[in-house]
């Protein structure tokens, strides 16, 4: 589409570091079409971001803008980070005259949109939040995508079924589920693009349709905002306290333990550790061992802990997942191998059971290492209720959700 924007007020500076951006993501990767490379290249993510963000914070390629905060700072709506922008753009397979639904709203992604979908396309965002679908609605007339781009305020859970079928359905926001509107207003060759959680880890799936369910076509690390409305599904957190009254959280998906009380005094018990023997490079990814841990560790959760705390002052050497067993729980921990070029994976643990919960975690490090770490990515699936999942392949991790099942298939499992 062609921007009716006043390019002069768009600085040379401004510019340059836009096409230093798109330079970035298609080097990268994460931009692979001439039609996204160019939406990125002309919408002005400076303009959609708040003021007085320096240009090269709001065009860094790895990192969100946060544009609203609720009463405790915590952030609920920001710009994301451009490179999963792009990708996920990039996973909808969007081109000129297809029409797409975003779900989470902040303009600028829906700007992209609309670049990539052109005026033969069509372009709604929604979001629950009135003051977020009023800013969007502003910045997108400012910057001359106004007429090409329809904002609508509304729970995400309903869709906006007057305006289907849209080939494309992407998410903005951490989802915990799909709801039924998201695959009812979505074409039968459509692909859904959501941010999807899976016992407190998050991908971005692209979906499409593959008789009575839904199958993953690629899936991409990312880290979203949470959902909020009818689809909003808190995490459990467990505090617990040091002697100098600072805590270490224990967060929880689902399958929270039923009787957190047996963690009380945990951080006073003697720190054990143990150690997987697996080891890996420094700068290689090891992003899908967390999904192992989420489908196939019981007690798994995710770590945060405040300054001052013993695991604080080790930041560096372990990683925020863990896993309790009844009164005791390890998380992920490294240490130095491979004569200073990588880390060897295992365990440190609190607690009378201490040794029983790290030998649990790096059980799971070995497996994952023996069975899936060299093998082809996992694939993802979503059963609808009322779907047919009594046949699926051995070694899947199955996540129970409100509206179906989600699975995750490792292929050498099979």
């Amino acid at each position: 589409m062609t921007k009716t924007v006043d390019m002069s007020e768009d600085s040379d500076r401004a510019v340059e570091i836009r096409n230093a951006l798109a330079d970035k993501l298609r080097a990268e990767g994460m931009i692979t079409s001439e039609v996204v490379e160019r939406a990125f290249r002309t919408v002005p993510r400076h303009e959609f971001v708040p003021p007085g963000t320096p240009l090269e914070v709001a065009y860094n390629a790895d990192d969100s803008v946060a544009t609203k905060t609720d009463e405790h700072g915590v952030i609920i709506s920001s710009v994301s980070a451009p490179f999963i922008q792009a990708r996920m753009i990039e996973q909808a397979r969007l081109g000129p005259g297809q029409s797409v639904l975003e779900i989470g709203s902040g303009g600028y992604n829906a700007a992209l949109l609309a670049e990539v979908v052109g005026t033969t396309g069509r372009v709604i965002s929604m979001d629950i939040d009135p003051e977020v679908t009023e800013r969007a609605r502003a910045l997108l007339e400012a910057t001359g995508y106004g007429d090409a781009v329809t904002v609508v305020q509304g729970d995400a859970e309903q869709g906006v079924p007057e305006a289907g079928p849209f080939d494309a359905v992407i998410v903005t926001v951490g989802a915990w589920d799909i709801p039924p509107a998201w695959l009812e207003q979505l074409a039968d060759n459509g692909t859904l693009v959501v941010p999807l959680r899976m016992n407190g880890i998050t991908r971005s799936i692209a979906f499409r349709r593959e008789a009575d369910h839904l199958v993953s076509t690629s899936a991409e690390v990312c880290g979203f905002v949470a959902m909020q409305g009818e689809g909003e599904h808190p995490e459990r957190i467990f505090l617990l306290p040091d002697a100098q009254g600072r805590t270490v959280k224990l967060r929880f998906d689902d399958r929270a333990p039923e009787d957190p009380n047996l963690l009380d005094g945990v951080l006073a018990t003697k720190r054990t550790e143990l150690w997987s023997g697996v080891t890996i490079k420094n700068r290689v990814s090891f992003a899908d061992l967390h999904l192992w841990f989420a489908g196939f560790l019981p007690g798994f959760c995710k770590l945060a802990v405040d300054e001052g705390t013993d695991l604080a002052n080790e930041r560096g050497t372990w990683f925020p997942f863990g896993v309790v067993r009844g009164d005791s729980f390890a998380y992920l921990a490294i240490r130095p191998a491979l004569e200073g070029e990588g880390v060897e994976f295992g365990a440190r643990a609190y607690g009378v059971h201490g040794t029983e919960a790290a030998i649990a975690m790096v059980e799971q490090i070995q497996a994952w290492d023996r069975q899936a770490r060299s093998g082809p990515a996992p694939t993802f699936a979503f059963w609808p209720t009322g779907s047919d999942h009594t046949h699926l392949p051995q070694g899947t991790a199955v996540f129970p959700k409100t509206h179906g099942l989600v699975t995750i298939s490792w292929p050498a499992l099979g």
